[in-house]
């Protein structure tokens, strides 16, 4: 983990972010407590997923880009996890829909800030992560995924159980149409990303 970190602050300085000219925001999609050990709807592997995103909000915390936490309105567990809870200057957007755009003001906040790149990460993959990317895609954002910072959980339709791992990765293969999916590392090391 030190040497990531170590590579992060190396890599922060030059690292730019890539768009249309305009900005980069990052959207933290709800990453709460009632996804982890002990909630009400908890995830596979939701520390690995949240400890990455902690990573990727450190990259835009040290080039003091946009970061947008999106918050499900949902009780008890409702917070934003410790692992990437928001600082003072950073907005938090709550909504009610899967659809974080839908009757939040988030497209308003990012069109005033001439927000043209969105890196989406959180959870779940098949949920309100799917439903942003798809939605941002539409309304002509440039998207990237980060696909190690998101996660998700088993889930049952009539008597077929499907493994969270085939979940996860068959949502990234229906959101590649919409966006660029990469993992942690590459978002890191990515130099193309302008």
């Amino acid at each position: 983990m030190n040497k990531v970190l170590t590579l992060i602050m190396a890599l922060s300085f030059t690292f730019n972010i890539y768009g249309q000219g305009k900005s980069t925001a990052l959207i933290i999609v709800d990453i709460q407590d009632f996804y982890f050990p002990g909630g009400s709807s908890e995830l596979a592997e939701p520390v690995a997923a949240a400890k990455n995103a902690a990573i990727i909000l450190e990259i835009f915390r040290n080039k003091q880009l946009e970061v947008v936490h999106i918050k499900h309105n949902y009780e008890p567990g409702g917070d934003i996890n410790e692992i990437v809870v928001p600082i003072d200057d950073e907005t938090i957007i709550i909504k009610d829909e899967v659809n974080g755009f839908l009757d939040t003001g988030l497209k308003e906040h990012l069109t005033e800030l001439e927000i043209d790149t969105l890196v989406i990460c959180g959870m779940q993959t098949h949920m309100c992560v799917e439903a942003l990317v798809r939605a941002a895609h539409d309304m002509g954002f440039v998207v990237i995924l980060i696909e190690d910072a998101c996660t998700t959980k088993d889930l049952k339709y009539n008597d077929c159980v499907i493994n969270y791992k085939e979940v996860h990765a068959s949502t990234l293969s229906t959101l590649k149409n919409y966006a660029r999916i990469i993992t942690t590392e590459e978002f890191i090391c990515d130099k193309k990303i302008k």
